[in-house]
């Protein structure tokens, strides 16, 4: 019985770990832009674009 108890607050103190790191990483700024990682593999760097010109020549 008193495993039990020890796994409870064990849980306990985990998921109060996983929402301490939640507040920490909103807070920061992680999920300020949800847009343009999605889209950003659409378009193409314009260094990549010069580098292949200038091997061209």
């Amino acid at each position: 019985m008193t495993v039990i108890i020890i796994l409870i607050i064990v849980s306990i103190l985990v998921a109060g770990g996983f929402l301490v790191a939640f507040f920490w990483a909103v807070r920061s700024g992680q999920y300020d832009d949800t847009y343009s990682p999605s889209v950003r593999i659409l378009f193409e760097d314009k260094k990549k674009d010069s580098e292949k010109n200038h091997s061209k020549d």
